[in-house]
């Protein structure tokens, strides 16, 4: 089975219909890179890699535009990582600005009750917020396999950086990518493997000229577990919020108070945790 890194299996179930995703619904390739680089201005069984603090894996880099960009719910250790089967309209910053999921909803009930995002309803916003994710390929030396990374935009960006740096390199070298860390202080990094004779085994330097020429985007489609509106609702329940204040029950949803309000919202850039 190919592998992916990151969130566990929990989170990355297929999706309930047709047993995968359509890779179009999600920023892939050169179109996720120009969301990674921006300023505020088929199911196949894949799964994400755990990719834990102190971490390490030999990696080939296959290409630079081996990624997808995606917008992820959940709470750690509360609620497993999803995506919105029909996600909302997003802003340049990240924002939703229309088509609210019931978890926008939630932020926004939280953030228009918030004086200062320091305060509780700040930092109940930042809980039900969209978070920008970015999953990216890389093929594994040391089990021959491709293998994905869940990593947040700021990681991705570091990655990306060392990716491009060595573009011209990259049949040349392997990489070591590792992450360390915890909390604020957990830091990716992808570093060029300089000595391969010295530093990677028989069966990695074997697996390194036999790699695939080019990363294989399908490997993305089927990654991400999506949730439709019951689905949210429920987590939102087993998240703690009572979904009565944004005029839902458990069992179905009521008429969207903000519907009429869906305009963009008024925020400034990223520097807000909502």
């Amino acid at each position: 089975m190919y592998v992916v890194a990151g969130v566990g299996k929990s989170s990355v179930r297929k999706t309930f219909e047709k047993g995968a995703i359509l890779l179009s619904k999600y920023a892939a390739g050169l179109d996720a890179l120009d969301a990674l680089n921006a300023t505020n201005d088929g199911g196949n069984n894949a799964e994400f890699q755990s990719f834990k603090s102190g971490s390490t894996f030999y990696v080939k880099v296959l290409g630079t535009a081996n990624l997808i960009s995606f917008y992820s719910y959940g709470i750690f250790k509360q609620v497993n990582s999803f995506v919105a089967k029909e996600p909302s309209q997003k802003s340049k910053a990240g924002y939703p600005v229309a088509d609210y999921t019931v978890w926008d909803r939630a932020w926004k009930y939280h953030k228009d009750l918030s004086a200062d995002f320091s305060d509780h309803h700040g930092q109940e916003a930042s809980k039900y917020r969209a978070k920008q994710r970015f999953a990216m390929g890389f093929y594994d030396l040391t089990t021959g396999e491709p293998i994905i990374v869940d990593v947040s935009k700021a990681q991705a960006q570091a990655i990306h950086a060392v990716i491009v740096k060595n573009e011209k390199r990259l049949g040349k070298f392997a990489f070591e990518l590792s992450k360390q860390g915890s909390g604020t202080t957990t830091t990716v990094s992808l570093s060029p493997v300089m000595d391969m004779d010295e530093d990677l085994t028989d069966a990695q330097r074997a697996n390194f000229e036999k790699a695939p020429a080019e990363f294989d985007m399908s490997l993305f489609d089927g990654l991400l577990f999506e949730a439709d509106e019951a689905e949210q609702i429920k987590l939102l329940t087993q998240a703690g919020f009572d979904v009565s204040l944004i005029g839902l029950t458990n069992a179905a949803p009521n008429a969207d108070p903000f519907a009429a309000s869906s305009g963009p919202i008024d925020v400034d850039s990223e520097s807000l945790p909502f």
